[in-house]
């Protein structure tokens, strides 16, 4: 294991996919956004093509949900 002073290499990494390029990637969770829009800005002319994993994206939404108690069903 190496140590390494920069907190968004140690950080989580989230998967980018573009269909278009046919290309996954992961970038810090920090840089997720301007990645995103740095790719489809210089490859697709703007267009929304890449974007995080529709996967993951769902599942961080899911845990997201549960953590406000959104998706409790007790009534």
């Amino acid at each position: 294991m190496t140590n390494t002073n920069d907190s968004d290499e140690d950080g989580p990494r989230v998967p980018v996919v573009c269909p278009a390029c046919e290309t996954t990637s992961r970038v810090p969770l920090s840089d997720v956004a301007d990645a995103i829009d740095r790719h489809n800005d210089r490859l697709h002319d703007g267009d929304d093509i890449a974007e995080v994993d529709p996967d993951v994206a769902d599942q961080i939404a899911d845990l997201v949900a549960t953590e406000l108690g959104l998706l409790d069903d007790e009534t």
